[in-house]
Order: structure tokens, then sequence, then C-alpha cells
């Protein structure tokens, strides 16, 4: 059972990492594991041998849902999200919306009198807006990344930039789709990908150095995300809903985004019954979730 949860767990975070405007990190706050996923990603980095062990099978779990999440958005559901990217956006604005007070609720003891702090909110609101401001306005095919055009320099911008999207993938709110759209690496990455599943091994090259690349910045930035969770949590918390905020506006201008470009999310083509989808999911999952923690299924320690 545990493994089926942390399976459906790392799916959820590979839908949502392979859409625009819409982040992993989010769901595994919306669906409560993510303090336990930034304390096993640092444990793997960093822990003792058996921290280690005990990370890695959490982390393996986590894995094979998030592989077939995105096996599936590469090969399946990226035409699916281009021709219902108005449900799948009013969908997710649903996921967002309805999870936000049930965030507030369950760290409501380190918020409460500390309104003050509400100055992060402002700040990660302000952080999510700017950074999707500044998108490109199509996601267009743009670079070359197959073996043959290979160089120095695109290797290294690779590497980079994967350390960026995936320290923003960690983070609840920012999008490191977003972020590979602004820097032109979407559709060639998600092209590659789809190429390496049919088996194309000149795309295999690139795969490998932004994996390298997703690796470093996964080493440079859980160490900080843990740190600010302990020290700083009630600070830490304001700013995430603040990020969650702040990515409705990214869902929002999220069409704008696609391979061919679409208005933006608006009144006329919102969709209330997935909205309400996605708000039933997140009750839902909600449910299961203290379900669960009751029969002590959930989040207990892998033996």
């Amino acid at each position: 059972m545990n493994t089926l949860i942390n399976a459906f767990r790392g799916f959820c975070m590979a839908l949502a990492d392979s859409v625009p405007g819409v982040s992993g990190g989010s769901i595994a706050f919306i669906l409560g594991f993510y303090d336990k996923f930034i304390n096993s990603l640092d444990a793997f980095i960093s822990g003792t041998k058996e921290e280690k062990i005990k990370a890695i099978k959490f982390l393996a779990k986590l894995l094979i849902g998030w592989v077939i999440g995105m096996c599936l958005a590469s090969l399946v559901l990226s035409s699916l999200f281009e021709k219902h990217i108005y449900s799948v956006s009013s969908l997710f604005m649903g996921f967002i919306i309805f999870a936000i007070p049930l965030i507030i609720k369950d760290d409501f003891k380190v918020l409460k009198g500390k309104y003050k702090y509400l100055i992060f909110t402002v700040i990660g609101i302000a952080i999510v807006c700017v950074i999707t401001f500044f998108n490109p306005t199509s996601a267009s095919d743009g670079i070359n990344v197959s073996a043959g055009n290979l160089n120095i320099g695109l290797c290294i911008y690779a590497f980079v930039v994967a350390m960026i999207a995936i320290s923003a993938m960690i983070l609840p709110g920012i999008s490191g789709s977003t972020l590979l759209l602004i820097f032109g690496l979407y559709m060639p990455i998600i092209n590659a990908i789809k190429e390496f599943l049919h088996f194309n091994m000149n795309y295999l090259p690139i795969l490998i150095v932004f994996g390298l690349g997703i690796l470093a910045g996964i080493a440079l930035v859980i160490k900080l995300v843990k740190k600010a969770l302990e020290k700083y949590r009630s600070q830490t918390i304001y700013t995430i809903i603040g990020l969650m905020i702040g990515s409705l506006y990214a869902i929002v201008m999220g069409p704008t985004t696609l391979e061919s470009a679409q208005g933006p999310l608006s009144f006329s083509n919102f969709s209330i019954i997935f909205f309400i989808l996605g708000g039933v999911i997140v009750l839902g999952l909600e449910w299961v979730k203290h379900f669960l923690e009751k029969k002590a299924i959930i989040d207990k320690d892998d033996e």
C-alpha cells in the first residue's frame, strides 16, 4: 500500500512538472509530503548510511511514479494538454485554490499571530508573477539538442538551466517548466525525451547532461530549503503560500506558452466543471491522507 501511495504521489508530481505554470513542489505540498520529500533528498545527499537507505526507499517509490507520469506526459498527455489546455488549467486552478486553505490549516500553529511575515507572501506572489511575465510567448522548438549539434557551450548551458529548473520544481509555486520555456529548452527537452523513448539515441547525450544538472541543482538547493523549513518555518510557509497564489497567474498565462500559442485563460474559456473537479480531487486526497495517517500507513518509516 505504501509503495502505491508514494508512486501515485510521484505520478502527480510528474504531471504537474510537465505543464508550464504548475510546480511539482506544489503537488507535494498539497498532498502533505513536502517535508518528507525535502528531508529525504537531504538525507540522500548527506545523511548517514541508515538515513540514505531509508531515503532511497522512499525516493525510489516516488521516482517510479514520476517516471511513469513523465513518460505519459511526453508521449500522450502533451497532445491532450494542447487540445484541452483550458480544462487542464481550470483543473489546476481548482487544485491550488482549494489546497491553500488546507495548507494554512495544517500549519496554522506556526502562522497564527505572526502576521508581520505576510510580507513574505507578497514577495512569493511577486516572484512567480515576474517570472511568468517574462515568459516567451511561444514554446517553439528552439534549440537543436541532438548529438550532432552538441558542443561544449550548449552542454554547459543545458547543465546550468537544468540546475535552475529543478530548483524551481522543488519549490511550491514556481514552475520548472516555465523556466525551461524562458531559457528556450522546454520543447527541446520534451522532444528529446520523446525521441529517446522511441529509441533514438541521438538525444541521449543531452539527457545525460540535463540529468547531471538536475542532480547538481538538487544538491545545492535542498540544504537551503531544509534549513528554511526548520529554522524559519513561519516565514517559509508564508512565502510558499505566496508562491502558490502567484502560480494562479502562471496558470492563467499557461496557454500562451504552448507550441501553438493560445490566449490566456479567461472567464469565457474557464471550465467551472474542471475547476470543481480539481477541488474535489484535493479534498478527496486530503481525506485519504488523514484516513491513512490514522491507519499508520502513510508516511511511516520504510523498514
